[in-house]
This record gives C-alpha cells, structure tokens and sequence, in this order.
C-alpha cells in the first residue's frame, strides 16, 4: 500500500475543474471511480475538440488518468441506490455541480450521513452551496472576470484579459482535492464526516492575495503593467532582446546589481534614482529604457547563460515546443505516456504532486461506463441479476445494457 491507495473517492464530476482535482488525487494513488451522467454520453469533455473522436477526446484523456469508469442516472432512484450503494465503502463523495443541485440530488451530507457517517462531501461549485449566487452556472472565464482577474491581466492599453490557461478551474479544483484530504484526515480521527464547500469564485477572489490586502486596508487599485511587469518590483518582467523576450525577477538587491554587472551598466547600481525598490519603481521609465537597449544588443540564450551563471532569475518567454524541449522538462520526468485503442500512443504532462512513495503507472482515461462490472459487480458485490435489474430500472441510462453505451 502506498501513497492514497487507502483512499476511494467517488466522483460525480465533468469537464475541467473537478476532474483536475480528482486527477492529482488519482496520480497520488487514490482510487478514483468517476460517476458519468449516462444521459448526455457521458462527461462534456469527452467531446471537446478539436481532437475529439466517439465518446472520448484527447481533452478527456488530459483530465481523467487513472480513474475508473461508471455511468448511472441520478436523476432516477434506481441509479441515486447504486450511488448509495457506492458511498457506503467510500471515504469521499466529490463532485462538480451548481451550488444549488446537491440539495435537488439528494448528495448533501445530511442525506447521506446514514450509509456512511465517515463519509466526507467535498462539492466544488461555481459560487459555493450558500450565497445570492448559489443557483448560477460558472465556468472559469465568468469568473475571472467577476473576481477581478481580467482588470489586472494584460496590457494596460489592451482589452480586460484572460489568463491563458484556465487558472481558476485548477485551482478550484486543487483546493477541493486539498479540503478532500484534509476531510478524510478529520473523519479518520474523529469518526465523522462532513461537508466541504469549495467554489470557483472563492478561489478566485483568495488569489487576489496581496492586491486584496493593498486594497481592502488603503484602498488602492492595482492596475495592469506593460509587459507583464510586477505590480510593485522593478525590473521585474518581459523585456526584448534581439531575438524574443526575456523574463528577468530582480526582487533582491543583489540580482539587481548582477543584473547591471553583466550588462555593462554598472552605474545604474549606484543611481540614487534606483538605490531601493521603492526608487526604483518610481523611475521604472528611466530604468527600463536603459535595460531595453543593452538587452537588445544580444539574443535571448546569450543573456539566459550569462545572468543565470551568476544567479539572476531570468529565462526565455518559450511556446509549448520550447518548454517541452527544456532540458528540465526531461530531467523531472514531466512527459508521461499512456496507450490508447484509437489515438495510440498519448503523451501527457504529468501532475506536480511529488512524494516519498512511487507514482502509478500512468493509465490512459477509461471509456465511457468500462468499469462498470469491475467496481459494482466484483468489488460491491452486486450479482449478475441486480446488476440486470438496475439496468432495467435505469439506473446506467435508458435501456442501456451494455457499459460505455448510452441511448
């Protein structure tokens, strides 16, 4: 036994949030069984193009290693019995759903404290299961913009923006994974469960960290910086060099000073206008003029050997090939590889999570339904006649009798 594999967590989840959460718990060892609504074939993102083929997309395989596979209709009391019948022996109920749809579905705690009272419910919702907002649908991009977000990404002259990955959805989804864990620690010591309320906005407007406090105790907005460049350090940004851009982090003095070492301005040091952080940012004009042109006079390897030769935190502004050609890239191992019957062989980027114990193997997303017999028939210990009857009534979808199809 290593890592979470003492740990089952039964997934109603969808799309992106959710599954990225339940994806860094799976890639840790827990057994994960991903509940599918067996009425729309399954999880929206097995759909989801442009690589999309059938019941299952490349974007799905992203989000759903190592998990296992059920369909049922919750929406039927024939499929809401198997999901009783799964909590029973589970130590988590997690689940993706608008705030207001566990008290419909019957998933709260309270409705199921009875099957299992060590049972932890973690929901992750749009806006959380209390508040004016509850009922509302949100996805990542609604909620950047509401939590502010989009006020302080990109350039100052541009449109509100986006960040370019969806950032909230991650994390959302790491947070529920993290209450999860620190749920089922609770109820292992204490013998009782209960809930975990994670929301998207929660998350979002958590992260607004120090701009909050800035903010909240004097009332100061922060507005967005060209170039990317930190709110309150400078030079801390993309800056042009004679083939691309160069991120450079000067928060210490000492990076600052090597900075215009291996420039050849080492005067800039001495200027009382950049003495301090504080003058700096005051005359981060004047400053960034003269970076600019000594930094346009070399491509961007050049500098990247040269300052990181002597500790200052710089490096290339990569696309995707050129981080994946990172040689750190390689030396962490992040590539993983998994066999699919259709796309072949699919290479992911795995988590980040790292601990003492061996990761799995890396599995491919299961079909639609696959594990069916697997976890209700020869772990529940549900016969062939109930499973039959289930069937019959519902509970994997209309009149579905074979797992991974849907009518």
């Amino acid at each position: 036994m290593t890592g979470l594999s003492d740990i089952r967590i039964i997934a109603v989840e969808q799309y992106g949030a959710g599954p990225f959460g339940s994806l860094h718990l799976a890639e840790l060892g827990a057994d994960v069984v991903k509940v599918e609504d067996a009425r729309t074939d399954g999880d929206i993102g097995r759909h989801v193009p442009p690589f999309a083929e059938g019941n299952d997309s490349l974007f799905f395989q992203s989000f759903n290693r190592n998990k296992r596979s059920v369909c049922l209709d919750l929406s039927v009391p024939a499929g809401t019995e198997v999901l009783h019948r799964l909590v029973q022996d589970a130590d988590a109920l997690m689940f993706n759903l608008r705030g207001d749809v566990p008290d419909k579905l019957g998933l709260r705690y309270a409705d199921l404290r009875h099957l299992n009272p060590r049972l932890v419910v973690c929901s992750l919702s749009g806006y959380g299961m209390t508040g004016s907002r509850r009922a509302e649908p949100a996805y990542d991009y609604v909620v950047q913009g509401r939590a502010a977000w989009m006020a302080l990404t990109g350039d100052p002259n541009g449109p509100p923006t986006k960040s370019g990955l969806s950032l909230v959805d991650y994390c959302g989804g790491l947070v529920a994974a993290m209450s999860l864990l620190a749920g089922v620690h609770a109820a292992r010591r204490d013998g009782v469960g209960g809930e975990c309320d994670v929301s998207l906005f929660d998350t979002a407007m958590a992260m607004l960290s120090y701009p909050a406090t800035w903010y909240l105790t004097r009332e100061h907005e922060t507005h967005r910086k060209a170039r990317s460049a930190h709110p309150s350090v400078v030079p801390f940004g993309a800056y042009p060099t004679a083939d691309g851009w160069l991120m450079i982090a000067c928060v210490k003095p000492k990076f600052f000073q090597r900075l215009t070492e291996v420039l050849g301005v080492p005067e800039l040091a001495a200027d009382a206008r950049f003495a301090t952080l504080a003058d700096r940012r005051a005359h981060h004009a004047e400053l960034d003029a003269v970076l600019d042109a000594a930094l346009r006079r070399q491509r961007t390897d050049h500098w990247v050997s040269l300052l990181s030769a002597v500790g200052v935190p710089c490096g290339p502004v990569n696309g995707l090939r050129e981080a994946f050609e990172d040689q750190q890239t390689a030396d962490r191992g992040l590539v993983v590889a998994t066999d699919h019957p259709s796309y072949g062989t699919v290479r992911h980027v795995r988590t980040a999570g790292r601990a003492w114990w061996p990761s799995p193997t890396p599995g491919r997303a299961p079909s639609l339904g696959e594990h069916r017999e697997q976890v209700l028939g020869d772990e529940l210990g549900l016969s062939a006649a109930e499973l039959a009857d289930y069937a019959e009534r519902g509970a994997f979808g209309a009149a579905t009798a074979e797992p991974g199809r849907t009518t």
